[in-house]
């Protein structure tokens, strides 16, 4: 296992991250508890969770995926060599279930930082993530932003306010954005550096074969600025292992979850064919080269990986000591070029 640092700090980190967002819905505690124990007896140390989980979000199983986490950290009892990230949900999405106002208030933030270590039965939390924006943007499956939200009043200097609040209690050590743009992301850096208030760390955004609207801005800005991506949906929800090229497999996020439809255009299809193609021609499964190309880029802190069996999560983390040849980045550039970003 490879490892580096949160960005600007002293806090190693698994260049891979298990994402949990199944547990509670797709899998059981057991199932739970079993990947988490697999995971880090291969050396990840870093876990990523949110408030909202587990997906498809609904109010009966809500909190879940803290809960499962929560209980095993009390089982094995290792905290201390563990880097626990979580999100504060935001507005603009429904679910009323989990607070009102859903907002990032003083009183919502305080809430849900409350909550969340309640459910993960610690201390403080690494990393504090905003889910996504609190404005209203255009985001999952959106390109751009035609026109703004004016109803949305700029409070990033009090949010900053209210989490440098927390640190110093030590209820969270370091915060980062998700699903942001770079307008929001610059923001935030300039409110902090001028107050003297806490700097993120991380942007947790999608980044994949199918996915590459990081690299318009937000690369530049990560890496002149020091935030480190964290990328999720490496193998865009599963369709980037290529097991649905001929129809959605049974009982899959894809085939459970029809209104997911991120990655499951005509323009994926035909993409994920030209990257499968490519995998095979080089002695690659899809899977490996998907997860390969995200480990490439240097603006990419940590990988985010997440499995319904045991079996794809130990596929995946093997998947981590492929390294891409240069003639094969090469052809993935031309794919990209011919059908750019496909799942916005």
């Amino acid at each position: 296992m490879n490892y580096t640092f949160l960005p600007n700090t002293d806090i190693k980190i698994s260049t891979v991250c298990l994402g949990t967002m199944t547990f509670g819905k797709q899998n059981t505690e057991v199932d739970a508890h079993n990947q988490l124990d697999y995971a880090v007896a291969q050396g990840i140390n870093f876990i990523d969770t949110a408030e909202m989980y587990p997906i498809a979000a609904c109010e009966a199983t809500y909190g879940n995926t803290e809960r499962y986490i929560g209980n095993w950290l009390k089982k094995v009892g290792n905290r201390e060599k563990l880097v626990i990230a979580t999100k504060i949900a935001g507005p603009n999405r429904g679910m009323d279930y989990i607070r009102k106002p859903l907002d990032f208030s003083k009183k919502s933030l305080h809430e849900a930082v409350e909550k969340s270590l309640r459910q993960l039965q610690t201390d403080y939390i690494d990393l504090y993530q905003m889910h996504w924006p609190e404005r209203k943007m255009n985001m999952f499956q959106k390109r751009g932003v035609q026109e703004l939200d004016t109803d949305w009043q700029d409070r990033i200097f009090e949010i900053l306010t209210v989490f440098d609040g927390l640190i110093k209690e030590g209820k969270i050590k370091h915060i980062g954005l998700s699903n942001e743009n770079p307008w929001g992301v610059m923001r935030y850096l300039l409110e902090s550096e001028k107050h003297n208030l806490p700097r993120i760390v991380t942007i947790q955004n999608p980044y994949s074969l199918l996915n590459r609207l990081y690299e318009v801005g937000l690369s530049e800005i990560g890496m002149r600025e020091n935030v480190g991506l964290l990328a999720y949906s490496p193998l865009g929800f599963g369709f980037l292992s290529g097991k649905h090229l001929n129809g959605f497999v049974p009982n899959s996020r894809l085939a459970l979850f029809p209104h997911f439809t991120r990655y499951t255009s005509k323009n994926c299809f035909e993409a994920t064919k030209m990257y499968d193609d490519l995998a095979k021609a080089n002695g690659l499964t899809l899977t490996q080269m998907a997860i390969a190309f995200v480990k490439h880029q240097k603006f990419v802190s940590s990988t985010i990986i997440g499995a319904t069996t045991l079996a794809q999560l130990q596929e995946n983390i093997a998947a981590f000591t492929v390294s891409l040849q240069p003639e094969i980045i090469a052809e993935i550039e031309k794919i990209q070029e011919l059908i750019p970003n496909p799942a916005p």
